[in-house]
């Protein structure tokens, strides 16, 4: 007997991250090989947008995906948000040249906010909400703050390119194969600003400050490697991260669906965990106990004065993010 497709809602739908996920979700990459889904996909309301999406859609049909049941276009919310068990928010408005963060954060605020009534009307009462689009971990807290019916606990937003930026980084420093490196967890902000805990990571079961045995280049190098990569990619291509980051939201949901030991990193409402304020979205080590269901990890990861710094700032930038919206939430 096959199961119930699954309702899987996709902003952005034909943006590139949009264009690079949407084939693996519908492979079965994300949800299992025997899973099928309804891809229900957003974009904007602009003729040539929607055409776009059209063209996407083709290329879905092409694919002949076996579970890929059906799909919707639109651009309507409601339309893409209804019955959605999954919605994955990928869309969001950039920051154009000299543009300031809280100038970002207050356009984005009303695509958020939009979205975030949309989901609570007319989603699935069990809908797990996952905020791609940057500055995704207050976006993430700007879509929950218009939700009633669905608890905040079911909103994330993605940390994960920074876990595996990390990872990567660690394993080449090393000289090792990736799954040599373990426990690499982001703490706060999808930013600049976020700490890579490289203190509590491990390199082949040791400790990977020892491994590496270079504490000027974990602080130095390593950190801000990690933080400014994107910036890096955009300067390089010429365009933001794409099949990375489409890559680390497949792999955000695969581990927010599939229970283990598996450690990741998260960003969720904050209970005062690490010293993060309660009530701002940041970045932490969580462990999944049932399908969209996780517990945070508050063992095994203790942080000295040079890290707890680190936290400290990373804290300080979501709380003032949530200062400049706090208007907009009512």
């Amino acid at each position: 007997m096959s199961k119930t497709p699954l309702r899987v809602a996709v902003t952005g739908a034909a943006g590139q991250i949009g264009y690079s996920i949407l084939p693996r979700i519908a492979s079965g990459q994300a949800f299992g090989p025997d899973q099928p889904v309804i891809l229900q996909l957003l974009e904007l309301p602009i003729d040539e947008v929607q055409e776009a999406l059209k063209g996407v859609a083709m290329e879905l049909d092409d694919c002949a995906f076996p579970l890929l049941e059906d799909y919707v276009l639109t651009g309507d919310p409601r339309e893409a948000f209804a019955d959605a068990d999954w919605a994955i928010l990928v869309g969001a408005k950039p920051r154009g040249p000299g543009m300031e963060r809280a100038d970002l954060l207050k356009d984005n605020g009303k695509i958020f906010i939009e979205q975030g009534k949309a989901i609570d009307e007319v989603a699935a009462s069990t809908c797990r909400t996952v905020v791609v689009g940057n500055p995704c971990n207050t976006n993430c807290m700007i879509a929950a703050s218009q939700a009633s019916r669905i608890p905040a606990e079911n909103f994330t937003a993605m940390t994960r390119l920074d876990q595996n930026r990390a990872q990567t980084q660690l394993a080449k420093k090393a000289g090792v194969p990736l799954t040599d490196v373990e426990n690499i967890i982001i703490f706060g902000n999808h930013s600049p600003t976020m700490f890579a805990d490289f203190t509590n990571a491990t390199i082949g079961g040791k400790p990977a400050a020892e491994v590496i045995g270079d504490d000027a280049w974990l602080q130095e190098e390593f950190l801000p490697t990690v933080g400014k990569r994107g910036a890096a990619i955009i300067a390089a291509r010429g365009q933001s991260s794409a099949a990375s980051a489409a890559n680390a939201a497949l792999d955000h949901v695969r581990s927010l669906h599939t229970p283990g030991d598996e450690i990741h990193s998260i960003a969720v409402k904050s209970d005062g965990s690490y010293g993060f304020a309660e009530g701002i979205w940041a970045s932490v080590p969580v462990r999944t106990t049932a399908p969209g269901e996780y517990e945070v990890v508050r063992e095994g990861f203790e942080h000295d004065a040079f890290c707890q710094d680190k936290l400290g700032i990373t804290n300080d930038e979501l709380v003032g993010e949530r200062d400049t919206v706090a208007e907009m939430l009512g």
